[in-house]
């Protein structure tokens, strides 16, 4: 597998698959890019693929501090490494708000798109998401680290016999190696209200998709679509929070090629 050095120094380990235009794939919670490695298969029949393992997940290194610009950062070396300096992003869950906030920093970005980023509009949330930071900082600063992963699970609907299985399960161990990483994920989220007075400046084509089984994501991302100049809204009706690859492929292979000609004449 080969490595590209993010700005700080940081080795990130990454995949490529296919030939065309560079599309990058970027991951959510508690994944080190596996969840994406099918997806990378469909979509390398049109495009060259990029999957990485995010800073900190897998075989890529992690910095001493964390910032999400050291994240954008990530991107920027692997479009100048293996996207040829232009790229399209495609982004699930928390690396949905990755990717948006990539693209609202990089100029090298064609096109957005994302799935079920985890937003959510309703005002008691900022309170909600600053209670689960102080609690995931508590208990990963005292090593829990499976009681971290447990807290996200929670979080995420999960029930406590849903986690006491996920706990028995063979692959808790590589959770807990990488339960950090949600602290990672909770810093690109912020508050988890989409900033949408920000991503209203963005100029590319962006793709906001959901699975339409999860209210808030929803309504996140309705506004989302509606803020964006360029965005296109996409129900892809029966999909869970995890989508079926060729669903997505399928969609992203739509979007992108139809986005790349109105991208080609966007400032450089």
């Amino acid at each position: 597998m080969p490595y590209v050095a993010s700005a700080d120094g940081t080795q990130i380990a990454y995949s490529v698959d296919g030939s065309g235009p560079a599309v990058i794939l970027t991951t959510g919670s508690l994944d080190d890019g596996s969840e994406n490695a099918r997806l990378a298969t469909e979509l390398s029949r049109w495009f060259r693929v990029v999957n990485y393992a995010r800073r900190g997940r897998g075989e890529s290194g992690d910095g001493r501090e964390y910032s999400v610009a050291r994240e954008i950062e990530d991107i920027a070396a692997l479009i100048d490494a293996a996207g040829g300096g232009r790229a399209a992003l495609y982004g699930v869950s928390t690396g949905g708000a990755l990717a948006l906030e990539t693209a609202a920093t990089l100029r090298s970005i064609d096109a957005v798109a994302v799935y079920e980023v985890p937003y959510d509009l309703a005002p008691e949330t900022p309170q909600q998401q600053r209670a689960y930071v102080a609690e995931l900082d508590r208990r990963l600063s005292a090593g829990r680290r499976g009681d971290a992963v447990a807290l996200f699970m929670e979080l995420a609907g999960s029930s406590a016999e849903e986690i006491a299985g996920a706990r028995a399960h063979p692959v808790w161990p590589s959770l807990e190696r990488i339960a950090h990483t949600l602290a990672y994920d909770a810093a690109v989220l912020g508050t988890r209200q989409a900033p949408l007075e920000r991503f209203a400046r963005l100029h590319q084509p962006v793709l906001v998709a959901t699975g339409g089984g999860i209210p808030p994501f929803e309504g996140a991302a309705d506004a989302l679509a509606d803020a964006i100049p360029r965005a296109r809204r996409k129900v892809l009706t029966g999909q869970g929070h995890v989508v079926d690859p060729a669903v997505m492929a399928a969609e992203l292979k739509a979007f992108f090629e139809e986005a790349r000609p109105a991208t080609s004449s966007e400032p450089r």
